[in-house]
C-alpha cells in the first residue's frame, strides 16, 4: 500500500495531479477539495490510496488525512465504488458530507450523481456512528484572474472525467456561468454544474 506520496507536482488539473518522484510521474485522482488546497508549489504531498482492480492500479490522492478517511469510509459502503466516493467528495466538501450524515440529509447526499435513494440511506446508516463533528472547510482558491474561458475549459474536461456527457456537461457550465456571473472559483463552477447535470 502506497500510503502518501511526496515530489513534484507537474501537473494539475481538477481531477488529478501528476507528481513527479526521481524522474517517475505518478498520476493521482483528487476531488475538487483537494485540488483547491493544493497550492502551485514546486513540491506537493499527498496522503493516497491505492485501489488495485483486475485491469488497473489506480491512486486516489488526499490533501488531508481526513479526507481520505471519509473517503475510505464512503467506499466501504456495498454500492460505493471509489469514482463514486471521489464524485461524493467533489460536489460537497468533507464537512458538507459529515454534516449531512450527522443530520440523516438524504437530499443532499443523493443530490450527487450516482447517488440514488438506497446508496444514500445506507451511507447515513453506517457512517452516522463513524463520521467525526470537527472538520475545518476546504481553502478555496480564486481564479478569477484568469480568463472565463479556461475555467470553461477546465471545468469541462473535469465534468468530462467525471463521467458527465460532453454536451450535458456544456449546457450545465453556461447555465452556471451566465447565473453566477464570470468572477466564480473553478471548483465552485464544477460544484454547481456537477448539481445541475
Amino acid at each position: 500500500m502506497i500510503a502518501y506520496i511526496k515530489g513534484r507536482l507537474v501537473h494539475k488539473d481538477p481531477t488529478y495531479v501528476i507528481i513527479d518522484i526521481q524522474g517517475v510521474g505518478y498520476e493521482i485522482k483528487i476531488s475538487l477539495n483537494t485540488f483547491s488546497q493544493i497550492k502551485d508549489e514546486e513540491l506537493c504531498s499527498l496522503s493516497t490510496y491505492l485501489h488495485i482492480k483486475e485491469d488497473a492500479h489506480t491512486l486516489f490522492g488526499f490533501a488531508e488525512e481526513s479526507e481520505k478517511s471519509l473517503f475510505l469510509n464512503l467506499i466501504s459502503i456495498s454500492g460505493v465504488g471509489p469514482s463514486t466516493g471521489l464524485m461524493v467528495l467533489s460536489s460537497l466538501s468533507p464537512m458538507e458530507v459529515e454534516t449531512a450524515i450527522l443530520n440523516g440529509d438524504v437530499g443532499t447526499i443523493q443530490a450527487v450523481k450516482g447517488i440514488g435513494a438506497k446508496t444514500a440511506q445506507r451511507i447515513i446508516l453506517e457512517l452516522k456512528d463513524k463520521v467525526g463533528k470537527d472538520q475545518s472547510g476546504p481553502l478555496e482558491t480564486i481564479i478569477s484572474s484568469s480568463p472565463a474561458n479556461t475555467i470553461r475549459n477546465e471545468a469541462l474536461s473535469a465534468l468530462i472525467t467525471l463521467g458527465i456527457n460532453k454536451a450535458a456537461a456544456q449546457k450545465s457550465i453556461d447555465k452556471v456561468l451566465k447565473d453566477s456571473g464570470q468572477d466564480i472559483r473553478l471548483e465552485e463552477l464544477i460544484k454547481l454544474a456537477l448539481k445541475s447535470a
